[in-house]
């Protein structure tokens, strides 16, 4: 909906949305307002040089982490977090089990989720979503089954449906079930009940499992058996 020369722009928005501006849209309305502010990532800006500064004196440069993942219609984009493992490898020039990497700085950031605060930045540059699938690895494209392929009609997000309803504890047909049902009950008002919800998580350190690959495979290796062809190049997450 497009509003007259004198309609203030918000109310414009806001009424496109009460009229059925189309879902997959939504999130950019919320994000439009962050960008235009940078209110939440003022608010964290503390919180970010804090945390920047404690990974360097800690485990030294660099404080990021950076990895290509896919995200809306499968385009790739460069995604960031703090770095919580180091480059340790064995005498052949292998890279250690992920245990044997993980700092104990980097656990705490997993556990409290601060390591994906750097993402904020992803939001504003438009890569990513405040609410959305999370952006997973891109070795797993061949994997998604023809439903799961949904997730990549919207942009990733920093949380998500299933990140309040049990995170990396979840197995993957749920976590992927999730958002399947994300995208197709996709409104104004579940990504704000997700967005409250997500402090909450984040504060109770909920479903949280700070090395995930130690419980459950990953989707490649659980799917290699029903989905043929050879998985994509990717990378393990740190």
């Amino acid at each position: 909906m497009v509003g007259s020369s004198s309609t203030p722009a918000s109310l414009s928005i806001l009424t496109g949305v009460m009229l059925g501006a189309a879902a997959h849209r939504i999130p950019v309305v919320i994000d439009g307002f962050i960008s235009g502010a940078a209110a939440l990532l003022a608010a964290f800006l503390p919180v970010l040089v804090v945390v920047s500064l404690a990974v360097l004196i800690a485990d030294g440069y660099p404080f990021l982490f950076r990895q290509v993942r896919p995200g809306y219609r499968t385009l790739p984009f460069r995604m960031v977090k703090f770095r919580t493992m180091r480059e340790a490898q064995d005498s052949k020039g292998t890279l250690l089990p992920d245990k044997d990497r993980l700092t104990p700085l980097g656990r705490i950031l997993r556990k409290t989720s601060l390591d994906e605060l750097p993402q904020l930045f992803n939001v504003l540059g438009g890569s990513m979503s405040l609410v959305g699938p999370r952006p997973l690895l891109t070795r797993y494209l061949p994997y998604y089954r023809a439903e799961e392929m949904k997730r990549f009609e919207l942009r990733p997000g920093v949380t998500g449906l299933a990140q309040v309803r049990g995170r990396n504890l979840l197995s993957w047909d749920d976590r992927l079930a999730l958002d399947v049902r994300y995208h197709d009950e996709i409104s104004f008002w579940l990504d704000a009940r997700i967005l409250l919800e997500t402090f909450g998580v984040v504060l109770l350190a909920k479903g949280v499992d700070v090395l995930p690959n130690l419980e459950a495979a990953d989707l490649d290796d659980e799917r290699r058996g029903e989905v043929g062809g050879a998985s994509a190049a990717g990378g393990k997450s740190r």
